[in-house]
């Protein structure tokens, strides 16, 4: 099992959703920001890592809120989402195809990854109005 970190990024009433390169797997579906942990890693190191080589933005990781593991045909992720806060810096699109803040009623208008669906349902349930 694939162990991978995430983060929730808000800006007010919108979270930061990231759509993957094209020419990786499931390529061109949308994602919260983050990857895989390395060996020597806390989940807390491994994101905020993470977010500094996609984003270029330095992060504080808060609590977790939610985990989830899925089974791609191709691997099985035990995926964890933080929740986080952007200390330093702008999002850049270093790695994605295409970054954007979306409001909770927005979800349904983007193809996330299929991981991601229980926690989308958690967002919208919990945060739309």
């Amino acid at each position: 099992m694939t162990e991978v970190v995430a983060a929730l990024i808000w800006d007010k009433n919108r979270f930061l959703a990231c759509q993957r390169p094209e020419n990786k797997a499931r390529g061109l579906l949308w994602e919260f920001v983050g990857g895989k942990v390395e060996h020597g890693e806390s989940f807390p190191q491994a994101l905020i890592r993470e977010c500094k080589e996609e984003l270029d933005v330095t992060i504080s990781v808060g609590d977790v809120f939610m985990e989830v593991t899925h089974e791609y045909p191709d691997l099985t992720v035990h995926l964890t989402l933080f929740h986080a806060k952007i200390v330093q810096g702008t999002p850049k699109m270093l790695e994605h195809n295409d970054i954007r803040w979306i409001t909770p009623e927005e979800i349904d208008q983007y193809d996330f990854c299929p991981a991601d669906v229980v926690i989308l349902e958690k967002l919208k349930a919990e945060y739309t109005k």
